[in-house]
C-alpha cells in the first residue's frame, strides 16, 4: 500500500475526531450555550448534512484540480473553521462552522477515496483495503480522539477539543505538500454528468440506501453514547472516555476485518455481520441497564458496525467504477445521510420522553429496515426477466 494512502489517512483521522468527538462533549456543549441535549445532538447531524450536501459538491468543484491543491484547499478550510468554533459563545455560529467545517471534510475525504481507490495506486482489485486504511483513520479517531476530545473537555472545557483538533490537523498539511504528488486530473476521465448518471444503476442506489441506514442505525447510539451508558447503564461520567475508546477500538477491528474480506467475500460479511448486527441492537435495547452487558456490547457493536459499513461502501465504489472522479462522494455522501438521520432520529426520540434507551431501539430498527431494503431488491431482482427469457402475457 503506498504510503501517500497513510497520509490521508492520518488527514482523516484528525476529521473524523472532530465529527465523532461530540459525543463525548455533547452534555459540556448544552450546558455551556445554554440548549437542551438533544439541541447540542444538532451539531452532529448538521456535520453530517454539510457532509452529505458537501460530498457531491465539492467533487464536482475540484474535478479539474490537481489532487494536492484540492486536498490542501479542503484541508486549510478545515483547520479555520475549528478555530472560529473553538472561539465562539453563539450555539448559531457554531453550528455553521460544523457545515462548513462538514464540507471541506466532504471535499477532502471524496478526493482521498478516488486517490486512494485508483487503480494505478493499488491495483483494480483493492479497492476494499485502500478504502479501510482511510477508514481505519476514522476508526482510529473513535479509539484516540474522542476519548482524548473527552478528557479535554472534562479537565478544560468543549473548546479545547476544537483547539487540539486544529493544531492536530497542521502537520498533516506539511505532510500532503511533501508526500502527495501535484496529479493533475485525467482529461479524458467522464466529465461530472456522465459520472452522475452512474447513479441511476439499481445496484448503486439500494447499496447507497444499505449504507446510509446502517450508519445511520451506528450514529443513533453512538452521538448518544454519553448520556446513555452514564443515565441508564449507570457508570459514572469518568468512564465516558473509556467507553467511547472501547467503541473505537471495537470499530478498528471491524473496518480492518472489512479490509481483508470486503474484496473478496462481501456477501457473507454483509449476510452474517448484518444478522449479528440487529441481533447485537436488540440485545444492547434489552441490556443496556446491565454494566457489564454494556461494557461488551459496546465494543461488540462497534466492531459489526464498521465491519458491515465498510463493506457496504467497498460496494459503492465497485458498483461505481464508472465514476472514478466522484465514486468517493457517493460514498461519502451515503456514510452522512445516515449520519444526519441517525442523531436526528435518536434525539426526537429523547425530546418526546421516551428516555435514552430510545436511540437503541432506533440503531434496531434501522437496521432491520436494511434488511427488508435488502430483501425486497432481491426479490425484484429476481423478478425481473432475464434478456433471453420470454415474458408471457396471461
Amino acid at each position: 500500500m503506498p504510503f501517500a494512502i497513510y497520509l490521508l489517512g492520518l488527514a482523516v483521522f484528525a476529521q473524523g475526531t472532530s465529527e465523532f468527538m461530540l459525543s463525548g462533549l455533547t452534555p459540556d456543549i448544552a450546558g455551556d450555550l445554554r440548549v437542551s441535549v438533544p439541541a447540542a445532538g444538532t451539531l452532529t447531524s448538521a456535520f453530517a448534512v454539510g457532509m452529505v450536501i458537501g460530498a457531491p459538491l465539492m467533487a464536482i468543484l475540484s474535478l479539474r484540480w490537481p489532487r494536492r491543491r484540492a486536498l490542501l484547499v479542503f484541508l486549510i478550510a478545515f483547520i479555520v473553521v475549528h478555530v472560529v468554533g473553538a472561539l465562539t459563545t453563539s450555539f448559531g455560529v457554531l453550528l455553521v462552522t460544523r457545515v462548513v467545517g462538514a464540507l471541506a471534510t466532504a471535499g477532502f475525504l471524496a478526493v482521498a477515496l478516488a486517490t486512494a481507490t485508483a487503480t494505478s495506486m493499488v491495483g483494480p482489485n483493492a479497492k476494499g483495503r485502500a478504502a479501510a486504511v482511510l477508514l481505519g483513520g476514522t476508526t482510529l479517531a473513535c479509539i484516540v480522539g474522542v476519548p482524548a476530545g473527552a478528557v479535554l473537555g472534562q479537565l478544560w472545557t468543549w473548546r479545547t477539543a476544537f483547539w487540539a483538533v486544529a493544531v492536530v490537523s497542521l502537520p498533516t498539511v506539511l505532510a500532503i505538500l511533501r508526500s502527495v504528488p501535484a496529479v493533475a486530473p485525467d482529461v479524458a476521465a467522464p466529465g461530472a454528468r456522465q459520472e452522475l448518471r452512474t447513479l441511476r444503476r439499481p445496484r448503486l442506489l439500494v447499496t447507497l440506501l444499505l449504507a446510509a441506514l446502517v450508519n445511520g442505525a451506528t450514529f443513533c447510539t453512538f452521538t448518544y453514547l454519553a448520556p446513555v451508558v452514564t443515565e441508564v447503564s449507570g457508570y459514572d461520567q469518568a468512564w465516558v472516555p473509556v467507553l467511547l475508546a472501547l467503541f473505537g477500538l471495537g470499530s478498528f477491528v471491524g473496518v480492518t476485518v472489512a479490509g481483508r474480506t470486503s474484496d473478496t467475500r462481501p456477501t457473507r460479511v454483509l449476510l452474517f455481520g448484518g444478522a449479528a448486527l440487529l441481533a447485537g441492537w436488540l440485545g444492547f435495547t434489552l441490556a443496556a441497564d446491565n454494566a457489564y452487558a454494556a461494557l461488551v456490547l459496546v465494543f461488540v457493536q462497534g466492531a459489526l458496525s464498521f465491519a458491515v459499513g465498510a463493506t457496504l461502501i467497498t460496494q459503492v465504489l465497485y458498483a461505481a467504477t464508472d465514476a472514478p472522479a466522484l465514486g468517493g462522494s457517493f460514498a461519502t455522501a451515503a456514510l452522512n445521510v445516515g449520519a444526519a438521520i441517525g442523531p436526528l432520529v435518536g434525539g426526537a426520540t429523547i425530546s418526546a420522553g421516551l428516555g435514552y434507551r430510545s436511540p437503541l431501539w432506533v440503531s434496531a430498527l434501522l437496521v432491520a429496515l436494511a434488511f427488508v431494503v435488502a430483501g425486497l431488491a432481491q426479490a425484484v431482482r429476481r423478478a425481473k426477466p432475464r434478456p433471453n427469457q420470454e415474458v408471457t402475457v396471461s
